[in-house]
């Protein structure tokens, strides 16, 4: 069970974490030594995107709904549902019985064998998945899947090109880290994947010059159409997009956008990807986040949010054009684990959960009555506030140092003392007993698909005191 929430307490203990002195719970023992455990975790754990020697994670204790603990009583709200993937919330008991049961029952089989979770699993992604997106091949997350479906996208056009945007995250494997647009690609960019980067709308900092939503669509399209025709548009086998972009800055694309980017494809042969791997299964307020627009693509990638994280899990929903390619045809992929019977029971026992207890729907609520309305609020008080933008549970923040140039609080890509703005902003929401998600100069609301309008409004209090911080190093 949670330990009791009580005020922020000035007097806790930062040995806990240097970052942190959230909510305390006192009068509650949590078991275990959070010492011994970061003590393990930095003597043997290696950690992703870290410079090792310079991090200092916090030891978990514990979570539930909308919430985590450590190990010293301090409870953070969850602003950041993990990696954008807790859209159920923490240990939702149903999803937990659905994996004990199924362990009892069969823990692992082969991907070769017909098993009813993993037939169930799929029926119930393509019954929510637009268009004719009526076959699934599992993967064990959201890079595989989009390996996957790049792979499938060049065997079935035979061309060797794939573009994808710039400011885009697609995930840390071979072929999604160069399809990825953020800094996080350098290091690993082979600039031979047959990859080209193009840019996609995004009108506050459009680079396209335009003055509206409508010009931006117009002009990016054209952009769009230009780098196809000087790339040869028969030599490109797919163009991938997230349909909402996460980590990237959560730019929800202007009306007409997809529907052009669809109509492009199909006037040259090739294949609509869209990467749903953080905006789908609920987290704009839809199923889907082409359910906004109206859209199908040839092929939708999709993990995170299709069982919350409890049991790793991604997947290809597929067309059936795409899928006759390979009806007499081998597939060459793969996976051990593809369909996996414990992740695939949690994706069950999620579906079913959301579907039942409305989860989808109050995405949509919170975010149109509550989050919504309450950040643009925010950003009339603050002046490091220059854009609020965002659908259901997924928001976010563009912090700059002037509202007038929008330069941004931190510049692109900062680190170490560069990044102080945005580093002393996380560490006041931590103080504050919330856990945000921060990236450049950016903070995300992302919270739970489940989360209440009195949590949410509980983090917005914590996050709009934190903002102070933000406010010091403005020009203002």
């Amino acid at each position: 069970m949670t330990p009791p929430a009580s005020a922020a307490d000035p007097a806790a203990d930062p040995a806990a974490d240097k970052s942190s002195g959230a909510q305390r719970l006192p009068g509650r023992a949590v078991v275990g030594d959070g010492r011994a455990v970061k003590a393990a975790d930095r003597a043997h754990v290696f950690h992703s995107w870290s410079a090792q020697g310079l991090i200092d994670p916090l030891a978990v204790a514990g979570a539930e709904g909308s919430y985590f603990w450590d190990y010293d009583g301090n409870r953070y709200l969850d602003f950041s549902s993990q990696l954008v993937n807790t859209n159920i919330g923490h240990q939702h008991p149903k999803v937990v019985a659905a994996i004990q049961e199924q362990a009892a029952k069969l823990c692992t089989i082969a991907p070769g064998f017909a098993v009813d979770v993993r037939s169930e699993a799929a029926r119930l992604i393509a019954e929510r998945t637009p268009g004719d997106l009526d076959k699934i091949f599992f993967t064990n997350g959201g890079a595989e899947a989009v390996e996957n479906a790049v792979r499938m996208a060049r065997l079935h056009t035979g061309r060797p090109k794939v573009l994808s945007a710039y400011r885009s995250y697609h995930g840390a494997t071979a072929a999604a880290i160069n399809l990825t647009g953020d800094p996080r690609r350098w290091p690993s960019d082979t600039a031979s994947a047959g990859v080209v980067h193009f840019w996609g709308p995004f009108l506050y900092r459009s680079p396209f010059h335009a003055e509206s939503e409508a010009q931006e669509c117009e002009r990016a399209l054209a952009h769009l159409e230009q780098t196809l025709a000087f790339e040869g548009p028969q030599t490109v086998a797919a163009i991938i997009l997230e349909t909402i972009p996460g980590t990237a800055g959560i730019m929800v694309p202007p009306p007409g956008y997809l529907a052009g980017v669809r109509e492009i494809c199909d006037r040259h042969g090739i294949v609509f990807i869209l990467d749903e791997v953080m905006a789908g299964f609920g987290r704009t307020g839809h199923w889907f986040a082409a359910d906004h627009f109206g859209v199908t693509p040839d092929l939708l990638t999709f993990a995170k949010g299709v069982n919350s994280g409890y049991v790793p899990l991604g997947g290809v929903a597929i067309s059936a054009e795409i899928a006759a390619t390979f009806e007499t045809r081998p597939y060459p992929g793969g996976l051990t684990y593809s369909g996996h019977p414990l992740a695939c029971a949690s994706a069950v026992a999620t579906i079913n959960a959301m579907a039942d207890e409305r989860i989808v729907e109050n995405a949509a609520e919170i975010g149109e009555t509550v989050i919504g309305p309450a950040l643009r609020e925010i950003a009339g008080r603050h002046p490091s506030v220059g854009e609020v933008r965002g659908l259901g549970a997924f928001w976010a923040l563009e912090l700059v140092k002037d509202k007038e140039t929008r330069e941004p609080l931190v510049p692109y890509n900062a680190s170490g003392a560069a990044n102080t703005p945005m580093a002393e902003f996380a560490a006041a929401c931590k103080r504050g007993g919330l856990w945000p998600f921060v990236n450049m100069n950016r903070t995300h609301v992302v919270p739970a698909c489940t989360v209440t309008a009195a949590e949410a409004k509980e983090g917005l209090a914590v996050l709009d005191e934190a903002l102070t911080t933000a406010d010091a190093h403005t020009t203002a």
